[in-house]
């Protein structure tokens, strides 16, 4: 099964889910922002980057609705910023898709080919949320279950300020999602993809109905 980055808070639940949001509705906020889905890993180690990458990359995702162009923050998150760099340079995001899809909320990606198969991740990577960046509009976020040091490939974009995402401090409810780089380019095309209509496919929620596919991916060494 595929995993869930966060939930919405609640002011968001009944426009972005709607009736497929499993009840009861109301639970508390940590509740909300832990619920999710359990993936499967054979690793379970947490992967580190003893040689991190100080060089700036910019990283454009081709996808079937244009081009969505990509900074990392190596200064404030260099292990998650690390860990997306090897991704992308592996050719391992090309052919997946984002397939979750919440408007005012996020779009989700990084794990799932066309056609709902899940692809097999690398090792889990340490949670960089308390680098001080918050999960404002056009930011990157790693994607994880409810064990904060879980993430490995997915990743959202925030297509809203989602302050309860936020680090508040270190225990499990509070460890938040982990900011690591953000759009510079193709926010047109965020936008765009945020809109979509959404359905329930291969027994997840909020998946897009027309697949927005990431083509192909480019890495290019900033000047």
């Amino acid at each position: 099964m595929g995993y869930k980055c966060c939930e919405p808070a609640p002011n968001a639940i009944a426009t972005a889910i709607g009736s497929d949001l499993p009840k009861p509705l109301l639970y508390p906020l940590h509740v909300l922002v832990f619920q999710i889905l359990a993936i499967f890993t054979a690793n379970t180690h947490l992967q580190t980057h003893p040689s991190l990458i100080q060089d700036s990359f910019m990283i454009v995702f081709n996808t079937n609705k244009g081009a969505i162009t990509i900074e990392l923050d190596f200064d404030k998150a260099p292990n998650s910023a690390a860990n997306f760099l090897q991704y992308a340079k592996d050719g391992f995001y090309d052919g997946t898709i984002f397939h979750r899809v919440i408007d005012n909320f996020m779009i989700q990606g990084g794990g799932f080919t066309a056609d709902m198969e899940q692809k097999s991740p690398g090792s889990p990577i340490e949670n960089e949320a308390d680098n001080g960046l918050p999960n404002l509009v056009g930011t990157l976020a790693m994607a994880r279950t409810a064990d904060p040091h879980s993430a490995t490939c997915q990743f959202f974009i925030n297509v809203g300020d989602n302050d309860f995402l936020n680090h508040r401090d270190k225990s499990p409810q509070g460890w938040g999602y982990a900011v690591f780089g953000r759009v510079t380019d193709g926010m047109d095309v965020v936008n765009d993809i945020k809109g979509t209509p959404t359905t329930s496919a291969a027994g997840h929620q909020d998946v897009p109905v027309e697949a927005i596919v990431i083509e192909s991916t480019t890495v290019t060494e900033a000047d």
